[in-house]
């Protein structure tokens, strides 16, 4: 008696099904290969695009409650603003943010630092340090710069690099901005095919990831990047002010420092010793007010932003940032923080899903993982 329950009709028809899933696989994934292939040098737009708008959405519907449905034009209207902020400071900076890049990169230039000053010397730990290193500098500037000669190169020329590629990056910047506008029209659409990908995904709790996601990216997009282009834009007005050598420069790490979520405290500090070294005391004085309230302005406007939830650890955002700037530049200093905290918050509710719990988007059939014939019914298979 053959005590194999299969007849060799059953093994030919496994087989014959195993291939056609291969050829059927394989097909699906050069035709996934080549799409990404064709897309990737729109992808980075593309993410931004989506950020801006899932950002822009509750600000749109709120104008749009308030002023009639003219959705179109009120998407207009926010992609100007935004093509406007980005553009006027750029202009702004641009002339001093390629000088004081320049100036790095070649390690030398005639500078005139100012002398430190004497309470310099009662910082904790580093204070006495930098003084001397201050000291030096102020008196022989080159055996400073000759001494530290490739570690200015090297961070010079990264940041000569990043600062040459603004151009690239302010196009990037507008045209995602454009995208957006049209993403902002049609949002009701986008949010119903996130939903359906997202219950593809995952069939039992899929809106909800797709509401964490969207949330993330709200939070971190406003309470981050929002916060740090602010704090970044009002510290360079007050540097363009007082006619402070490098704006441009000193903004630009401003702005990656406050992302990064250090803070622009090294930049405000060395430009409030600028300001009381060149300036008279007046508007020295109203100079230090004003930057150490934008330096500080970040502790009022964060939490009420993440009031609603945070966004994602500090070093999750920084790690971001960084390997974003590192990867794709400008854009990427602000994409990466982005996505790196959305990966990690979806991440983290995965690990705590329920798989037995129903998503309460789904039709009011319970579906549990007793009950295939429901399960098969419901999603075809």
């Amino acid at each position: 008696m053959d005590s194999n329950p299969f007849s060799n009709e059953d093994f030919k028809l496994v087989q014959r099904r195993i291939v056609e899933l291969v050829i059927q696989l394989g097909v699906l994934f050069v035709l996934a290969l080549w799409c990404f292939t064709i897309v990737q040098p729109f992808v980075l737009i593309i993410m931004w695009s989506i950020i801006v708008a899932i950002a822009l959405y509750p600000v749109h519907q709120r104008i749009a409650g308030t002023v009639g449905q003219h959705h179109k034009s009120i998407a207009t209207m926010l992609v100007v603003m935004l093509i406007a902020i980005l553009v006027l400071p750029t202009v702004l900076l641009t002339e001093s943010l390629l000088n004081g890049a320049q100036l790095l990169a070649d390690s030398g230039g005639d500078l005139n630092i100012p002398p430190p000053p004497a309470s310099a010397r009662e910082w904790p730990i580093i204070g006495q340090p930098i003084y001397d290193l201050w000291m030096r500098a102020t008196t022989n500037l080159p055996s400073v710069l000759k001494e530290f000669s490739p570690q200015i190169k090297l961070v010079g020329s990264w940041i000569l690099d990043t600062v040459t590629g603004t151009g690239v990056g302010i196009l990037q910047f507008i045209v995602g901005f454009i995208i957006s506008g049209a993403l902002l029209v049609n949002a009701d659409k986008g949010e119903r095919a996130a939903n359906a990908f997202a219950r593809k995904l995952a069939p039992y709790k899929g809106t909800q990831f797709a509401h964490l996601a969207s949330s993330t990216i709200r939070n971190v997009a406003l309470g981050i990047v929002g916060i740090s282009i602010l704090q970044a834009s009002l510290l360079s007005l007050g540097f363009l002010m007082i006619d402070m050598p490098a704006a441009g420069l000193a903004a630009l790490i401003a702005l990656v420092l406050c992302i990064i979520q250090i803070g622009p405290g090294l930049v405000s500090i060395t430009a409030i010793v600028y300001a009381f070294s060149t300036l008279d005391t007046l508007p020295a004085v109203i100079f230090t007010v004003w930057t150490i309230l934008v330096t500080m302005s970040d502790s009022i406007l964060k939490p009420l932003v993440f009031g609603r939830g945070g966004a994602a650890p500090t070093l999750v955002i920084f790690l971001g940032a960084i390997g974003g700037m590192v990867a794709y530049g400008i854009i990427g200093l602000f994409v990466g923080a982005v996505i790196l905290a959305m990966g990690y918050n979806l991440y983290s509710a995965w690990l705590q899903e329920d798989p037995v719990v129903p998503d309460p988007a789904l039709p009011p059939t319970e579906i549990t993982d007793s009950d295939p014939d429901t399960l098969k019914a419901d999603y075809n298979l």
